[in-house]
């Protein structure tokens, strides 16, 4: 194993987790955690963030009623309840 340095300014972790027991999940049909991560992956690319701002569909954040979660590294900031339109405002503010 190698030791590197982290190769993005930000990684942006957005839950897209579905459950099908249909318990409260994220990425659950109406809930937006997939539309959400799927806005902030197609921001980052058309913001030119590429190289500095790193999405990542993630699963399950463990904070499901809250949802959808997003949290964003190395910051330790959490955002509950975000949704696809919230995209450019928290790629915009990982990036600067």
């Amino acid at each position: 194993m190698n030791s590197k340095k982290i190769p993005y300014k930000r990684t942006i972790l957005a839950c897209a987790h579905a459950r099908a027991e249909g318990r409260v999940a994220c990425g659950n049909p109406g809930r937006g955690g997939a539309e959400l991560a799927a806005a902030l992956k197609d921001g980052a690319k058309r913001l030119g963030l590429k190289g500095r701002v790193r999405v990542v569909k993630s699963g399950c954040l463990d904070l499901c009623e809250l949802g959808p979660n997003v949290f964003v590294y190395p910051d330790g900031e959490w955002l509950a309840g975000a949704c696809a339109a919230d995209a450019d405002e928290i790629l915009k503010k990982a990036a600067s």
